[in-house]
């Protein structure tokens, strides 16, 4: 989906309409932006950047706070329209799947026309506008969805493939994050030609099993299927930052969203979580985790945040600036079984 939970504000309310809108973070500057109507991206605004930053850079941006529940009812229209063109749907997010079509007897089993017809019915339901990449797998149809944003459709074919991820900057590889990113450039790796000269061993012996991952993906390779219905062991999102934050009162404020966002797709999936997980990564890349498990699952807001909170307390987040911060629920279990569960006390 194309700037997803802005758009959904601008369809809602016509008087956001070609404005700049920035969804998540304050006006007054404490945490950082989920999602920037393409108005506020022309100003350089950016997910994961801090608010002030992003006020400073257009002080007329309009700031308003996520609405998770209704961009959830709307993932999961979205997701019945995919379901009539193939059960093979996975979804990464509340905005984002892959569908694998290979089999489907829609539009003459043509993937392009099928991408074609699922924008069109898309827009014409909900009024929003969705960027497809089609291609032979996950990785190039994920990069082929960026081409042409927003309301773009972009194909590599099996022959393209090689030559596309050759000419690509490694920072928009997904799977490589700022730090191995950095780590890349070290090594004279800043593109995808520059990642294929390197042999599988040279690429283990520097980034252990992900060597592999990089090995493929520098070749346009990767032989994972579609999932629709893999069993889940955790749900979670994180947020690399613009800028690193050194207020813990600016880090809770980043990790409203996250959490949000965190309990509003496991609700859509009809899970909840009784383990917690937040995910620190300091200025210097030094990665830590803090974890707690909690008697009953955690559904409310409120109560995940005050979790939040003693688990940054236990990290150094108070002297050590952060530049990323993630949530993740994990020992999940169906909604259902622990409604039946609590009614028994």
């Amino acid at each position: 989906m194309d700037a997803f939970y802005a758009a959904v504000e601008q369809r809602d309310n016509p008087e956001l309409r070609g404005k700049p809108l920035v969804v998540g973070g304050s006006p007054d500057g404490r945490g950082v932006v989920a999602t920037a109507s393409y108005e506020a991206r022309r100003y350089g605004i950016r997910s994961a950047m801090p608010s002030a930053h992003a006020r400073r850079l257009c002080p007329h941006a309009i700031f308003l706070r996520p609405r998770f529940d209704v961009y959830r009812a709307e993932s999961q229209r979205i997701r019945a329209i995919f379901r009539r063109y193939t059960p093979l749907v996975e979804p990464l997010s509340l905005d984002e799947a892959y569908l694998d079509v290979t089999d489907s007897r829609a539009c003459r089993g043509a993937a392009t026309l099928i991408a074609r017809q699922i924008k069109r019915e898309i827009f014409e339901e909900t009024g929003l506008t969705a960027s497809a990449g089609v291609s032979y797998n996950k990785f190039l149809a994920k990069l082929a969805s960026e081409v042409n944003k927003p309301d773009g459709l972009y194909v590599i074919t099996p022959e393209e493939g090689p030559a596309f991820v050759a000419g690509l900057e490694i920072g928009r590889f997904h799977g490589v994050g700022p730090a191995t990113e950095a780590r890349m450039h070290e090594l004279g790796i800043r593109t995808g030609a520059d990642l294929a000269r390197w042999s599988l061993p040279e690429l283990q012996a520097v980034f252990g099993k992900s060597g592999e991952f990089f090995y493929n993906i520098a070749r346009g390779i990767d032989e994972r299927p579609v999932r629709p219905s893999r069993e889940r062991k955790s749900y979670g999102t994180e947020t690399t930052f613009e800028r690193d934050l050194s207020d813990p009162k600016d880090m809770l404020a980043a990790l409203r969203p996250l959490a949000e966002e965190v309990l509003s797709g496991l609700a859509s999936l009809r899970l909840t979580a009784s383990t917690w997980t937040l995910k620190v990564r300091y200025h210097d890349f030094q990665l830590i985790t803090r974890s707690h498990t909690t008697l009953h699952p955690i559904t409310e807001l409120a109560d995940l945040m005050q979790l939040l909170e003693t688990l940054l307390a236990r990290t150094e987040a108070a002297t050590r600036p952060v530049r990323l911060l993630g949530v993740t629920g994990s020992g999940l279990q169906p909604a259902q079984q622990v409604e039946r569960q609590l009614a028994l006390f």
